[in-house]
């Protein structure tokens, strides 16, 4: 999505930024030995593959060794910040490689989209059937003033996914 406006005679842009967690984060709970809940990390492989990366916004491949973390998404305060498990690559990754483009893993899968506002409370929330669908959403969520962030969920469990944001940028 980019919507464009004109702001103090230049022109913005609006970009959505698809966003895994920040390896940098990642690497700060693989080099503590625990994740955000004093959880101690065990490596697990997955001899079919298929888990849900967080790290990368792919599926794991049969064999890749994997942690399993308990991680607290960016954006939610209060009640609202829900702490859940992800799986993530066990050594460091470099994170997702094409953060304006909707992670194509996701693409058929149904999913909540789920909006937040500064004071990271949920805005609102909205169960889609696969991911064309989500992009029509999220951008409708986040062009609402009161929006700030949205996270996509795993519908079965609820798991978190990703963040999306919208990202400002000059155009000549």
């Amino acid at each position: 999505m980019t919507n464009t406006t004109e702001a103090r005679g230049t022109q913005a842009t609006e970009v959505l930024s698809y966003a895994a967690i920040p390896a940098g984060e990642l690497d700060a709970i693989r080099m503590a030995g625990r994740d955000e809940a004093g959880n101690v990390l065990e490596i697990q492989v997955h001899a079919e593959g298929g888990a849900p990366l967080r790290c990368c916004l792919r599926e794991a491949r049969a064999g890749e060794r994997l942690l399993l973390i308990a991680y607290t998404p960016p954006g939610t305060a209060g009640a609202y910040a829900e702490r859940g498990p992800v799986f993530i690559h066990a050594e460091h990754c470099d994170g997702y490689p094409t953060p304006h483009h909707y992670p194509p893993w996701l693409i058929g899968r149904p999913q909540v989209v789920r909006a937040y506002d500064r004071q990271g409370r949920i805005a609102d929330g909205v169960l889609v059937t696969d991911g064309h669908q989500a992009q029509g959403v999220i951008a409708e969520l986040l062009a609402r003033p009161e929006v700030a962030l949205v996270h996509l969920r795993n519908v079965g469990y609820g798991c978190y996914n990703f963040s999306v944001g919208a990202v400002r940028a000059n155009g000549g």
